[in-house]
């Protein structure tokens, strides 16, 4: 370890490994796990937001159908409960993505994804949610020169295609006038398409609305096996079984219930610290009093935010792939990544010098190779998944939701027909394949940082198939 690297090892002793957002005396307890059998018109595996919100739209569209929801362990405990709260409009993960993919869409899927962060919101007033709900935009921040260019060519699609609208370029002191950072060169402002949130304070909200509306919740009680049960589809649980007419998956990065749909995804660790409650001294010395949503433009990107207690988030970066995507509850802890995000985080804000971090923790999202969620059914239209997020499910899962239930319900909509939902990423290789790929791109992508934004043929041939690694 690298003897620099060691000087920010005292902001850190007292860093509980804990999310921060789950360290929280008001956390609900868990409901109790499903005994015997149960029987519903729909049963919900999953308890994130991907579940969490198909069992409310579910039962708002029609109040007497009967929902289960059974999760594995608690309500909100994972990717969800464990984000940095940035709940995105974008659909797509970012306009660059979607445009890349479906550039004839690309209008249709911003307004779908303007209409359903709009929904988010009226849906966080009606039930009465109490998740620190703030519509405040996102920046992309340009750190190098060549993140400049990208930015501005990115600004200028959006204009020539009419989705510039809320778009605002910052230069160098414009973005300096929002957070004063001396790393920060630039940056593209979307004033309306992000909202910041407590995430796990929305996971339980909704659960407490899905209770309200009649959802039957059961916790700890995991989903072992799918299998077909006369004109519906059973789910073996530890202790008994739930029969529904039709089944939604949302159980995202962990394995699906669909085996066919496992190549698709594969877990990917993501980890972050939050500082200590910030002085009104130590916040006037870097502004950011627009509270807006952070991240900077590199492949090895940070995501960075204001809590509504004062406190900076500041995750990313490290991106680790574990052998044969196997899911390990020992990578929610990596101290040699926690050592790197905090020297990044004084370089970033050396105003800040002596705070320190009370929490640090990691956990997995699940990754596909076009970055943003996938769709489909089984078992003759009984099943319906959604899956892929790549970290910014926390508002595209509200669309999939919708997704999945126009999916079960065969009604062809204006979300069902786009060519996002009726088409499927590129599987992943299998292993060893898959784990040399990941760490050649990984490689790829950090050289491109350090050598101003040049793919080399790998990343250059990814973008040729249609993989394009890009973040």
């Amino acid at each position: 370890m690298a003897p620099n690297a060691m000087t920010f090892a005292p902001s850190l002793a007292d860093a509980t490994p804990t999310p921060y957002w789950l360290d929280d005396p008001a956390r609900p307890e868990p409901l109790p796990a499903l005994t015997g059998d149960e029987q519903c018109d729909l049963l919900v595996v999953g308890g994130g937001y991907s579940g969490l919100w198909t069992a409310l739209l579910a039962k708002e569209r029609d109040p007497d159908r009967d929902v289960v929801l059974i999760e594995g362990r608690e309500v909100g405990w994972a990717a969800s409960g464990r984000n940095g709260g940035f709940c995105a409009a974008s659909l797509t993960h970012g306009l660059g993505n979607g445009l890349a993919r479906w550039p004839g869409e690309i209008a249709a899927l911003e307004r779908l994804g303007e209409e359903n962060l709009d929904a988010i919101e009226r849906a966080v007033a009606d039930h009465s949610i109490d998740c620190d709900f703030e519509r405040t935009g996102s920046i992309d921040v340009a750190t190098r020169p060549h993140h400049l260019t990208e930015l501005a060519e990115l600004y200028g699609q959006a204009g020539r295609l009419g989705l510039g609208d809320g778009l605002e370029l910052l230069d160098r002191d414009a973005m300096r006038a929002q957070v004063d950072s001396p790393t920060f060169l630039g940056g593209l402002w979307d004033r309306r398409g992000t909202a910041m949130l407590h995430p796990a304070k929305l996971a339980w909200g909704l659960k407490r609305a899905c209770l309200a509306l009649g959802v039957r919740i059961y916790e700890n009680t995991r989903g072992l096996r799918l299998a077909a049960a006369g004109a519906g589809m059973a789910v073996r649980t530890p202790y008994g079984r739930v029969i529904g007419r039709r089944v939604a998956l949302g159980t995202n990065v962990f394995p699906s219930l669909l085996r066919r749909v496992r190549p698709y995804t594969v877990p990917v660790y993501d980890y972050a610290l939050m500082t200590e409650v910030l002085s009104p001294e130590r916040l006037a010395g870097i502004g950011w009093r627009g509270r807006q949503g952070l991240g900077d433009a590199a492949n090895q990107f940070h995501y960075f935010r204001l809590t509504a207690d004062h406190r900076i988030l500041w995750g990313g970066y490290d991106a680790v792939y574990p052998f044969g995507g196997r899911l390990n509850a020992e990578l929610d802890q990596r101290p040699e990544t926690y050592l790197t995000l905090a020297g990044h985080f004084f370089r970033c804000f050396p105003q800040l010098e002596g705070v320190r971090f009370t929490h640090a923790w990691g956990g997995a999202i699940d990754t596909c190779s076009r970055f943003s969620a996938f769709f489909g059914t089984g078992h003759r239209g009984r099943v319906a998944y959604a899956a892929g997020y790549t970290g910014l499910g926390v508002g595209a899962s509200r669309f999939g939701a919708e997704v999945m239930l126009d999916l079960l319900a065969g009604e062809r909509t204006e979300r069902t027909a786009l060519e996002m939902t009726r088409t499927k990423p590129l599987p992943f290789p299998p292993e060893p394949a898959a784990w040399a790929g990941i760490g050649l791109t990984k490689w790829s992508l950090a050289r491109a940082d350090a050598h101003g934004g040049r793919r080399n043929a790998w990343l250059r041939t990814l973008d040729r198939l249609g993989l394009g690694f890009d973040s």
